[in-house]
C-alpha cells in the first residue's frame, strides 16, 4: 500500500534509538546468515526451525536446542527475526525505522523492547488460533512491527509522515490518517483473501499486533504523556 520514507517527530527523551537500531541490525545479520552462511539445510527447513508453526505450538515438549530445532515456545520470538526474502526484510525494516524510534523515547529503551516482543507473541498468538492446524511456518517481524504503528497511532496521530504511496507517489500526511489506512487495508485484504478461500499473508498476526500495541499505548498514555506528544 505504501512505504513511510520519515517523519517528522523528533525524539525528546533518548538520545538514539539504540533499541530500534538492535533490532533491524539483529534482523540483517540473520537474513544473511540464512542466505550465505552455508548452514547445510535449505532456506525453507530454516524457516521451518526457527519459525511458529501453529500446528505444532501446541506441544509443549522441550527438545535439546540446535540449528534444526530448538522449543517451540521459543518460536514465538525466534519468527520475528526471519524473513522470506529481500522485499519482506527491507519493507519491515523500512516501517520499525521510520516509526519505532519516536515509540522507543516514549516508552524508553527496556519497555520498547518489551512492547516489540510482547506484540510480536500476540501477533503469533492472533495467527495461531486463526489457523490452528497449519503446517506452513509464519516468519517475519511484521506482527511485531504492527505492535510499534498501533502504538505511534496512539500516541502520534498528529505527527506528519512521508510516504510513497503505492511504491510510486511520494506523499505527506498525517500519521493518523496513514496508519488508520494502513490496518484498514489489513482488514479489506483479509476480507478478500477469505472470500477466495486462499490466504497467503499472515493478516491475523498483523492484526493482533497492531491492536496489542494500540492497546498498551492507550493503557499507559497518561503515564507516557510526559514522552510522548
Amino acid at each position: 500500500m505504501f512505504l513511510p520514507l520519515h517523519d517528522n517527530t523528533p525524539l525528546t527523551v533518548i538520545r538514539f534509538q539504540f533499541v530500534t537500531g538492535a533490532l533491524i541490525l539483529a534482523n540483517i545479520a540473520v537474513f544473511l546468515w540464512m542466505q550465505y552462511g552455508n548452514l547445510g539445510m535449505t532456506q525453507l527447513a530454516f524457516a521451518t526451525s526457527l519459525g511458529l508453526v501453529p500446528g505444532e505450538i501446541g506441544n509443549l515438549s522441550f527438545r535439546e536446542i540446535s540449528l534444526a530445532s530448538i522449543p517451540e515456545p521459543l518460536t514465538l520470538i525466534t519468527y520475528t527475526f526471519i524473513h522470506g526474502g529481500w522485499m519482506h526484510l527491507l519493507a519491515n525494516m523500512a516501517f520499525l525505522w521510520v516509526f519505532a524510534d519516536n515509540v522507543e523515547d516514549a516508552f524508553g529503551h527496556f519497555g520498547f523492547l518489551v512492547l516489540y516482543f510482547v506484540c510480536g507473541i500476540v501477533a503469533a498468538s492472533a495467527h495461531v488460533i486463526a489457523n490452528p492446524d497449519s503446517t506452513a511456518p509464519l516468519v517475519g517481524a511484521s506482527g511485531a512491527v504492527s505492535g510499534v504503528l498501533g502504538a505511534y497511532l496512539v500516541l502520534y496521530p498528529k505527527a506528519r509522515v512521508w510516504v510513497l504511496l503505492f511504491m510510486k507517489i511520494p506523499l505527506r500526511i498525517s500519521a493518523g490518517w496513514a496508519l488508520a489506512a494502513w490496518i484498514g487495508f489489513q482488514f479489506l485484504s483479509l476480507y478478500l483473501d477469505e472470500s477466495k478461500g486462499e490466504v497467503i499473508v499472515a493478516w491475523w498476526a498483523h492484526i493482533g499486533g497492531f491492536a496489542a500495541g494500540f492497546l498498551v499505548a492507550a493503557l499507559f498514555r497518561n503515564t507516557l504523556g510526559a514522552r510522548a506528544a
